[in-house]
């Protein structure tokens, strides 16, 4: 069916309202029955609430929600635009596949003069190590350089037009900055080598089909595009054109629909220079002025546009349901926002709000581990208040979900819900809603033993859009291959490395034998590198010493040899302390290291991206395996890098990617990326502040709104041209963050709570909100008056032990919970209070008790040798074991990382004492000297002399030849002795040396 030329608009202060009215819209059935209904939506959780939510309206009986919703395609802007351009599944012009077509490009341009500015910063013919440091940064450059031409094509494709045409405008009318004239040039130069239409002249080429009516999409006659508060220039025309020939909705949560109607007149123009908007003139409330500019400039593209405003009667303004009690405070605050009114004094002072009322909670923390107890004590006080309430009617988000998640991890456990025993666990009815067993509740609500945990533990809770690496083991290991391959492979590298969950999957390792790696590192000297060849990076390569091929053949020898007849074989010194049972390990560990060492090498010879993505999956899969239950973990792994394979063949093959180069792409690759399965479970759901923007849910959490966090401190990108001058509704992160604290506060229906670092956590001293914050919290206190609204923001201790936690008053008099309840539910906070509050027992003197004697040395006059030698070893810690029964842990010392260069006192000593036993039980002392040498204790070079172990002279040198440090060698040089100061002639006065190859 063909329609006139418009775009119809539905508005809404809810999205519930919008969801409802498309299920209504959706119900008419398409005239084919076998298309599909069209959906574009702004993030994966909004597709799924959505999903549900239709589900319930479509196909549903009268009054029950048994609906389906089956036969719609959901997209997202980005698809739909791609899918009108007939590039769904492969757009040459998206910033990851023009990566490589900027970065070809770069390195052509390098030595052109218009790119002097470039090639400066990329260190193009500078030698050394600044050269080499500057030249880390091409990939990076290009896919920054990529986004931003991909973003001057979507945004002002005007730009791009006149520079594909040999001008320098700025799509504007005026010409770009001095400093960014190589980018004209640059953006020709790509556009020779992507074998495609330019994105404007595509543009162009598809709109004037689309207006023809001969676009060949397969496409139904009705789209819909859902939530959203900002659309790019481009994706606005493209729905224009397909306006045309089909029925395409916008469905715009608003938050204040008085506010459209005031702006209507004064966004009439269209777009302008952002900094000649003056639209916020006429909004008169204050969080639509400082949190709303983005839903603004969306009025004002679409001013220029044909549209229809099908907006309802009943969506426009609010309809409040008849309730039996007052408004709460957050009712109060979203209708001033949707009326765009603030109220007067008089107003104010007649809306008086009673301390109980809870509906909208600041919570001022020490840090955000605080943040995330506040917050748990909270939800379950929230659970225990409402039996109706449900964890699934609960959404927590946060501005950055990976430095949250071990924080969330700790403190709401993940489990699953468990029976617990004891008098108390979980909060009247709220084991129920957990799916936990309930039991009575004493009147204190944390009361209960420590060991049943805190009762948020019992929830299910689950964490949605995190990064691809943080959730999949096999990836963050390919993003550490990496930075082994460019590294030196210490010790502590490589056992970390073994420590992680994968590869002792492969290798079938647990905690014993990682403990026995470490002993064999510690006692074979091995320090980094792998071999010789390895160490030629660093001038060493004729040093084998202290590397791993080093050390692994002392173990193999060690464990080959029974250390009786023989303890060598050629060089190799065999490691001690080795017997048939360590066979199997040896070899697992000479098998994980030489499979590391193959990767390494293998990643040093990389050129392309083809080479690189093999080398990465082959050595992640040999090192690493999963159990059944993970496959899904190399799938990922496989289609990850399959990605990066695929969009660089087809681009261009011949741009050499550095160890700088793969470490950049592989962070931006496995960044976070939101997807839709982790939403709307039944579970409580922890998720970044994008994707449920603006879905409602019963109560909305917002947490770690930390000043200098958010919003986003992103510093304007120095080369990005739009930024020189920009436009309303080209798109500014920090707008979009305000934006989305002004959705996520409009979509809380009964409660929203919202903790931020209001305090130092070393030093106590106070920290501001974050400003967009503290713009709410002087909204809120300008809504209404009486004790809730005045005492909004609540200020938590430092410690969750502190009493005002457990119900007793501060010095102030007040508490933490206005009806003088316990705030915390932590029995183990609740038992550490007690515990303070308790009698103090003033500890006696140690010197004043006398110890009975103890009972291995009653009636006994012999004591057991190695008790004897324990005891000198450590009189204080043996005295704490024996008599007092004092356990101390054991600080293992930090392992050293670097080659013996010079040997203490006690490393001295060691050496000699070993060879003096080993001369007086009859072992030949050169071949002492030689076995000293193949040890590596000893500091390298052609000589490492160390004196007796009486004498207290330090003979101990060490030099480095003209050559580089030379290797010891069994045979050859000359055996020195050391003057003794005494005059025995026993062979304690005996001096040694590591022979050199001269």
């Amino acid at each position: 069916m063909v329609i006139d030329v418009t775009l119809q608009v539905h508005r809404a202060t809810a999205t519930d309202q919008l969801a409802d009215q498309l299920a209504r819209l959706l119900a008419t059935p398409l005239a084919d029955p076998f298309a599909e209904e069209v959906v574009a939506v702004p993030a994966k959780g909004v597709e799924r609430w959505l999903a549900q939510r239709l589900s319930h309206r479509l196909g549903a009986g009268p009054g029950r929600g048994d609906g389906v919703c089956a036969g719609v395609r959901f997209l997202n802007p980005h698809s739909l635009v791609a899918l009108t351009l007939g590039l769904e599944d492969d757009d040459p012009w998206h910033p990851d596949r023009l990566a490589w077509a900027v970065l070809q490009a770069v390195d052509e341009c390098l030595d052109e003069p218009w790119a002097a500015a470039l090639a400066q910063h990329l260190g193009h013919r500078v030698e050394g190590v600044e050269g080499e440091l500057r030249a880390a940064r091409r990939y990076s450059v290009a896919r920054r350089l990529a986004g931003l031409f991909s973003s001057y094509a979507a945004q002002r494709p005007a730009l791009v037009g006149d520079w594909r045409r040999g001008g320098q405008g700025d799509g504007l009318g005026g010409e770009v900055a001095p400093d960014l004239r190589w980018q004209p040039p640059l953006w020709r130069h790509v556009l020779g080598l992507v074998d495609a239409e330019p994105p404007d002249v595509r543009l162009a080429s598809v709109m004037a089909r689309l207006r023809d009516g001969d676009d060949g999409l397969f496409l139904p006659g009705r789209l819909s595009v859902f939530g959203h508060t900002r659309l790019a220039a481009t994706e606005l025309e493209l729905l224009q054109a397909l306006g045309e020939h089909r029925d395409v909705h916008l469905w715009l949560p608003q938050a204040s629909p008085a506010g459209w109607s005031v702006l209507a007149p004064e966004v009439a123009s269209g777009p302008v220079l952002r900094r000649d908007d003056r639209s916020v003139r006429a909004i008169a409330h204050p969080l639509l002025a400082a949190l709303g500019r983005d839903s603004r400039e969306l009025q004002r593209s679409l001013a220029p546009v044909a549209v229809v405003d099908a907006t309802s009667e009943t969506s426009a303004e609010e309809v409040r349901h008849e309730i039996d009690r007052p408004p709460t405070l957050l009712e109060l605050l979203q209708a001033d926002v949707r009326a765009n009114a603030l109220p007067d004094a008089e107003q104010r002072a007649a809306r008086v709000i009673a301390a109980t009322d809870q509906s909208v909670q600041i919570h001022a923390c020490h840090g955000a581990a605080r943040q995330v107890d506040v917050l748990r004590d909270v939800i379950t006080g929230l659970l225990e208040d409402d039996p109706t309430l449900e964890p699934r009617d609960i959404l927590v988000m946060c501005p950055d979900i990976d430095a949250f998640a071990p924080l969330v991890h700790a403190g709401f456990g993940l489990g699953a819900p468990r029976a617990v025993t004891g008098e108390h666990s979980l909060p009247p009815g709220f084991a129920d809603r957990a799916g936990a067993q309930q039991h009575p509740a004493p009147h204190h609500p944390a009361q209960g033993h420590p060991a049943q945990g805190h009762p948020a533990h019992g929830l299910r809770v689950r964490l949605a859009d995190r990064g691809p690496r943080e959730t999949n083991p096999l990836l963050e290991l390919a993003a550490q291959l990496v930075v082994l391959a460019g590294g030196r492979l210490t010790a502590s590298e490589v056992l970390d490395l073994a420590r992680t969950e994968p590869v002792r999957v492969r290798f079938a390792l647990d905690d014993d034998d990682l403990d026995r790696f470490g002993d064999w590192v510690d006692q074979v000297v091995i320090r980094w590198g792998l071999d010789e060849e390895h160490r030629a990076d660093y001038q060493l390569s004729s040093f084998a010493q202290n590397t791993w091929r080093a050390g692994l053949d002392r173990v193999v020898v060690g464990a080959a040899l029974d250390g009786v007849d023989r303890d060598h074989v050629g060089t190799v010194l065999a490691l001690d302390d080795l017997d048939s049972g360590d066979i199997d390990l040896a070899g697992r560990l000479t098998e994980l290291v030489d499979r590391l060492g193959a990767t390494v090498r293998r990643l040093r010879a990389c050129r392309g991206a083809d080479e690189w993505a093999e080398a990465l999956r082959d050595g992640v899969l040999g090192l690493a395996d999963v159990r059944s239950s993970d496959a899904w973990q190399v799938t990922q792994l496989r289609r990850e890098l399959s990605r990066i394979q695929g969009s660089a063949a087809r681009e261009t093959g011949t741009a050499d990617l550095r160890l700088s180069d793969v470490a950049t792409l592989l962070s931006a690759h496995l960044a976070g990326r939101a997807t839709r399965a982790n939403f709307r479970t039944g579970t409580l759901t922890v998720c970044t502040m994008t994707p449920m923007r603006s879905v409602p849910h019963r109560v909305v959490c917002l947490v770690g709104l930390d000043d200098g966090i958010f919003p986003r401190t992103t510093v304007p990108d120095g080369d990005d041209a739009l930024a020189r001058n920009p436009l309303t509704g080209e798109r500014d992160p920090r707008s979009e963050d305000r934006q989305l604290l002004l959705d996520a506060l409009m979509a809380a229906r009964e409660t929203v709570v919202i903790t931020y670092t209001g305090a130092d956590e070393h030093s106590g001293a106070e920290r501001p909100p974050a400003v967009p914050l503290g713009e709410i919290i002087d909204a809120v206190q300008a809504t209404a008056s009486g004790p809730g609204a005045e005492a909004v923001v609540t200020r938590h201790p430092l410690q969750p032990y502190d009493t005002r936690n457990l119900g007793v008053p501060g010095d102030d008099g007040t508490s933490l919970r206005p009806d003088g309840r316990p705030f915390s539910y932590d029995p183990t906070a609740l038992a550490g209070a007690q515990a303070a509050l308790g009698e103090r027992t003033l500890a006696q003197p140690l010197a004043d008790v006398a110890l009975p004697p103890s009972a291995q040395a009653a009636g006994a006059d012999d004591v057991p040798l190695d008790q004897l030698i324990r005891f000198l070893l450590n009189p204080a810690q043996d005295f704490l074991r024996t008599r007092l029964g004092l356990l101390l842990p054991e600080v293992p010392e930090e392992r050293a990382e670097g080659i013996p260069i010079e040997l203490d006192g006690l490393q001295r000593w060691t050496v000699g004492d070993r060879l003096l036993r080993a001369v007086l039980a009859g072992r030949d002392l050169d071949e002492l000297v030689r076995a000293e040498g193949w040890r590596g204790e000893l500091p390298p070079g052609d000589s490492a002399v160390v004196s007796s172990p009486t004498s207290p002279r330090s003979s101990s040198t060490s030099r480095r030849p003209p050559g580089g440090w030379v290797a010891p060698e069994p045979r050859g040089g000359r055996r020195r002795r050391a003057r003794s100061t005494s005059r025995s002639r026993c062979p304690t006065d005996v001096g040694w040396w590591a022979p050199s190859r001269a």
